[in-house]
C-alpha cells in the first residue's frame, strides 16, 4: 500500500500535489504555519501559463474551474517611459495564452478541492530528525509531532525542509520592490488608471522602475522596484511607511506624476519585498523519503513562471507518486529528474527577465522582449 504523503506548506504547489494524489485515492496532509486560510493576504494577479501552470490544472481537474476566475482584459500590456509617454500598448485579444488570475481565488479553488481535514492550519514546523528508512519525525511550534513517510517541503523561499537536502540558502539579488495598492482608481485616480490601462504596465529606467497591474474591481496592484544593495533599505525606518513611501519617491524625482502616484497616493502601508534565489541549476543527491516542490526547491526572481513552477511541481510529484505507485524512491527520482532541469533553465530566463526591465537598456530592452525583437532568452546549460 502507498505511505500517505506529508507535506510541508499550503501553497499553490502543496494544494496542487494534494489534489493529484486525491483525485488518484492516494492520502496526503498537509501541514500550514498559518491559523486559517485567510490568515494573510495572498499577492495579486497572476498570468497562468499554456505549458505549465495550466497542464497542472487540467492534472488537478480544476481546468473549467479556473476559466471561471479569469480576469478578462487583464492580458494587456502597457510599457511607458517616465513622461508617460506610451511606447508599447498591446491589447488582450484573448490570443495570448496567459489568462490573469487572483492567487487568492486560485489558491481557493485548490483548498475547495481538498477533502476536510487534508489541512493542518497553524502547524508551524520547527524540527525535523531523521529516523532512518526515509522517516523524519516533524516537530512543530505547538508541541505536536508526527512521523512522515514521505515528505515534500512545499514551505517557499525559506523552507525548514530545504536542509535535509542541501546547506544552500538563498542570497539577495540586489534588487527589492516596494508593494503598494490604489482602489477605486477609475473613479478617485483617473489619470493614473488611464496610464495602467487594462492589464499590466512598466515603466522603467536604468536601476528602477514602477510595475502595475490592474486587478478586478478597479483596484491597481503596484511595486516599485530598485536596484539598491540591502544597506540602503536598512538606512530607512521601516517601521514608518511615511519613510519609506518618501525615500522611494524621491527615487522617480520628475517623473510624470500619474505614474509617481502610484507611489505617493498608495492606500496600503507600502511593504518592502526583497528579492532573494537560489542558485541557478542547483541539484541535490537523492536523501530517502523527502523531496521539494515551488519555491523551496528553486527560488527564482519574480519573472511569471513562479507560481506556474510550483503548480506543474505538484502535478508532476503527483503522478509520479502515481505511477511508481508503492515506490516513494522511484517516483522522487523521476519528479527531481525532469524539474531539475526545467527549473534551472527557468530561473535563468528569469534573472535575464528582471535584467531587460531593470538594466541598463531599460525601457528599450523589455519593448524588445515582448515584441519579439530580441534573441529568445538563454536557457541555463
Amino acid at each position: 500500500m502507498m505511505a500517505a504523503v506529508t507535506i510541508v506548506g499550503a501553497g499553490l504547489g502543496g494544494l496542487t500535489l494534494a489534489r493529484v494524489l486525491h483525485l488518484h485515492g492516494i492520502p496526503a496532509t498537509i501541514y500550514e504555519a498559518d491559523p486559517s486560510a485567510g490568515a494573510r493576504a495572498q499577492g495579486g494577479m497572476l498570468d497562468i501559463h499554456e505549458a505549465d501552470g495550466q497542464g497542472a490544472l487540467r492534472a488537478a481537474g480544476l481546468y473549467d474551474a479556473f476559466r471561471a476566475l479569469v480576469h478578462e482584459g487583464g492580458e494587456a500590456t502597457r510599457v511607458l517611459d517616465r513622461d508617460g509617454t506610451v511606447l508599447l500598448d498591446q491589447p488582450d485579444d484573448g490570443t495570448g495564452g496567459r489568462p490573469e488570475v487572483l492567487r487568492g481565488e486560485l489558491r481557493r479553488i485548490l483548498l475547495e478541492s481538498l477533502p476536510p481535514g487534508t489541512i493542518q492550519w497553524g502547524r508551524k514546523l520547527v524540527a525535523i530528525a531523521a529516523l532512518g528508512g526515509g522517516r523524519h519525525e516533524l516537530g512543530f511550534a505547538d508541541g505536536s509531532k508526527v512521523v512522515a513517510e514521505a515528505l515534500v517541503g512545499a514551505d517557499g523561499a525559506w523552507s525548514r525542509v530545504r536542509p535535509l537536502l542541501t546547506d544552500v540558502k538563498p542570497d539577495y539579488i540586489g534588487t527589492s520592490f516596494v508593494e503598494t495598492y490604489l482602489h477605486d482608481a477609475d473613479a478617485r485616480h483617473a489619470a493614473t488608471a488611464e496610464a495602467v490601462g487594462g492589464g499590466a504596465l512598466f515603466v522603467l529606467a536604468p536601476g528602477k522602475g514602477i510595475f502595475a497591474h490592474r486587478e478586478p474591481n478597479g483596484i491597481l496592484h503596484s511595486y516599485i522596484g530598485l536596484k539598491r544593495p540591502e544597506a540602503w533599505f536598512d538606512a530607512i525606518d521601516l517601521a514608518d511607511s511615511d519613510a519609506l513611501m518618501a525615500r522611494v519617491a524621491a527615487e522617480f524625482e520628475g517623473w510624470a506624476p500619474a505614474l509617481t502616484a502610484l507611489i505617493t497616493e498608495g492606500e496600503t502601508a507600502l511593504v518592502l519585498r526583497r528579492l532573494y534565489a537560489l542558485p541557478v541549476g542547483l541539484k541535490w543527491e537523492r536523501v530517502p523519503g523527502v523531496t521539494l516542490v515551488g519555491d523551496a526547491a528553486h527560488l527564482a526572481p519574480p519573472a511569471g513562471e513562479g507560481a506556474n513552477l510550483a503548480m506543474l511541481d505538484g502535478a508532476e510529484l503527483g503522478e509520479a507518486i502515481v505511477a511508481h505507485a508503492g515506490d516513494i524512491e522511484a517516483a522522487f527520482a523521476a519528479y527531481e529528474a525532469a524539474m531539475f532541469p526545467r527549473s534551472a533553465s527557468e530561473a535563468a530566463a528569469a534573472h535575464q527577465v528582471l535584467a531587460l526591465c531593470l538594466g541598463e537598456r531599460g525601457p528599450a530592452g523589455i519593448v524588445d522582449f515582448l515584441t519579439g525583437a530580441r534573441e529568445p532568452l538563454v536557457p541555463a546549460p
